[in-house]
């Protein structure tokens, strides 16, 4: 049987051995060949979501489902000249825990163009905290725990969100998720409660086939609408199996932006890490990234919206509010 990434990019046995031996041989993750952007990009476009990976110079923590390829400061530059974009975010990998040190770097290396959302525990102390904000983090990321049938496991996750709380109190900090609609309408009731907005991942994790009545899905529209939320429409690909350029992420999009253009940001969860692709593999075998052409994903953009000024929001006016830039 075909695995899911040949069934969905169409990935022959030589270009996915090659990938494969690109990756095992830590190489960056940025393709040869990139679609050219087709539509006017305005000045100050952000990418809200990419990630550093230099194990070279920060180990990955061993506690770890997989173990990604490099990918370095250089090639997200390369990335954001071929994509005329002139800020990015940060996000901090799993890979490296909550030791930030890796994406602080790249962001105080890249300087005010960039921004940083990090991991916290409970072991964080409040002068780690300041030190990250004085380098660029604006956000934690958090996950929310589930039971062992994959249900939200809500009193817990509340106590997780009520420490970090506590952790970012005054700070004007978001948090920002990565789960599914129907955990966000089980625990929209606490978040609507939050002194501060949420932004959720990836279309909030919804299924493109699924359309934009899915179950739960109305309870993120209704979170983006009242402003207590952000969403970003980023890693289409996460959303949708069809590549290569996700059609079927339209609807959901389309009905995001329509909830609220104020509470959308856009981003390429560039290199495409494939966290799946560890389990059951020893952390030496390096997970090939999802090969996605992040050009191509970035023209679907007009097609989501075909109003300009409200690209705009997205791209730099929506992001700029949420990660601080003037």
């Amino acid at each position: 049987m075909r695995t899911r990434r040949e069934v969905v990019y169409g990935l022959g046995a030589v270009g996915a051995s090659l990938l494969s031996s690109r990756a095992n041989a830590q190489v960056g993750s940025t393709p040869t060949a990139r679609t050219p952007v087709n539509f006017e990009v305005p000045r100050g476009a952000c990418d809200s979501h990419v990630h550093i990976f230099d194990p070279a110079r920060f180990p990955y923590v061993a506690k770890r489902v997989y173990t990604p390829p490099v990918a370095s400061i250089e090639d997200l530059i390369e990335l954001q000249k071929a994509l005329r974009l002139d800020r990015v975010v940060i996000v901090q990998p799993s890979v490296y825990g909550a030791d930030n040190s890796c994406t602080l770097d790249a962001v105080r290396k890249l300087g005010d163009r960039a921004r940083a959302v990090v991991v916290i525990d409970k072991d964080t102390s409040q002068t780690q905290i300041d030190e990250m904000a004085a380098a660029g983090a604006r956000g934690i990321r958090l996950n929310l725990n589930t039971t062992p049938s994959g249900e939200v496991d809500a009193d817990d996750s509340k106590r997780t969100l009520d420490r970090a709380l506590e952790q970012i109190r005054g700070r004007g900090w978001h948090i920002q998720f990565y789960t599914r609609p129907q955990i966000i309408a089980a625990l929209k009731g606490h978040i609507e409660q939050l002194p501060f907005p949420v932004v959720f991942d990836h279309f909030g994790a919804a299924k493109a086939s699924d359309g934009a009545g899915q179950h739960g899905f109305d309870a993120l529209l209704d979170l983006v609408k009242s402003g207590r939320a952000y969403v970003k429409i980023s890693g289409a690909y996460r959303t949708s199996d069809k590549a290569p350029d996700f059609p079927d992420a339209l609807a959901l999009a389309q009905a995001l932006i329509a909830a609220n253009p104020d509470r959308i940001v856009w981003g390429t969860d560039w290199p495409h890490p494939d966290s799946a692709y560890g389990r059951g593999r020893p952390l030496t075998d390096i997970a090939p990234p999802f090969p996605v052409d992040d050009g191509l994903l970035f023209n679907q953009l007009p097609l989501w919206t075909t109003d300009a000024a409200i690209r705009t929001k997205i791209l730099v006016d929506n992001a700029a509010r949420l990660y601080g830039w003037g």
